[in-house]
């Protein structure tokens, strides 16, 4: 139980919470865990997303389904009608329900109930793919845990927070990779395996990132000499984005010690307020005690 939120989410607080009445109380037990029920709730939903996804992994294996597929289909129903009416709960609960529908999580939401109903509709039928390949999409359910772990959240601030160093260090990659991929065009050509710039360049990917699949090698002492050059560039590449990353939670850390406390704002959701304070710092929202 750790690892649950004791408020709602900061992304929950966008779709705006009810006044009052039964929304406000519904609100608090699906989104929030500072109550028993609304812990009990995550719980609950916790589980059924893993027992969900055991079923989809267990539904793709053909000796499985030939001896349990009756089970498998009736555990697969009863999943979706106990998330369909918690989408339907979650709809209901929030001021602003479009926001909420249009979200990442809304969206996820839909993608675990989606699948199976369409497959009711067209079970067989024969288009350009099969269409019950949307039954695999059911394992999107699994990105739903992503809402009830605080760790998540602290993870995607980071993310969020280093957005823009990790771009400016995904464009230099993408420099090196257009640089690269070109020289070793020049160095190696086509009667080398590099046909082209763009094979050229997933060469340099791979080499890159160090994965090296080996369909494509160079055969000059030139183009071995960039190689290596690209193999030893792969270790700090690799290092950098986390180091950005683990710099900026470190840094969200440290000003948590320094005072700002998790006290999300229900007007915009800024969750990071020194002890004490009355109103959110960023929209003047009063505090909730």
């Amino acid at each position: 139980m750790d690892s649950l939120p004791a408020t709602s989410p900061p992304e929950a607080q966008e779709y705006g919470k009810p006044p009052e009445g039964w929304r406000r109380a519904l609100y608090r037990i699906v989104f929030e865990s500072d109550t028993r029920a609304g812990q009990l709730f995550d719980v609950v939903v916790i589980a059924a997303i893993l027992a969900s996804v055991a079923v989809v992994i267990a539904d793709s294996m053909a000796p499985v389904v030939a001896r349990h597929g009756r089970a498998l289909s009736v555990a697969e129903w009863t999943f979706t009608a106990l998330f369909t009416i918690e989408y339907v709960a979650r709809l209901a609960s929030v001021r602003y329900q479009l926001r909420y529908a249009f979200s990442f999580y809304g969206i996820i939401d839909l993608l675990s109930v989606l699948p199976t109903y369409l497959a009711m509709f067209w079970p067989d039928a024969q288009l350009l793919i099969d269409v019950r390949i949307l039954r695999l999409l059911r394992v999107f359910r699994i990105f739903r845990l992503t809402e009830y772990m605080s760790e998540y959240t602290a993870l995607g601030r980071a993310l969020h927070a280093s957005r823009r160093k990790i771009l400016v260090f995904l464009s230099f990659v993408l420099m090196m990779v257009l640089v690269m991929g070109t020289l070793m065009y020049v160095v190696e050509g086509p009667e080398n395996g590099f046909k082209n710039i763009p094979v050229s360049m997933y060469w340099a990917v791979t080499t890159m990132t160090t994965v090296g699949f080996g369909d494509i090698t160079p055969k000059t002492d030139v183009g071995r000499l960039i190689a290596s050059a690209m193999m030893l560039l792969g270790w700090g590449v690799l290092a950098v984005p986390t180091g950005i990353v683990t710099a900026e939670m470190t840094a969200q850390r440290r000003d948590v010690r320094a005072g700002a406390v998790p006290r999300r704002c229900p007007g915009c959701g800024e969750d990071a307020h020194v002890e004490g304070a009355k109103f959110c710092w960023k929209c003047g929202t009063g505090l909730e005690r």
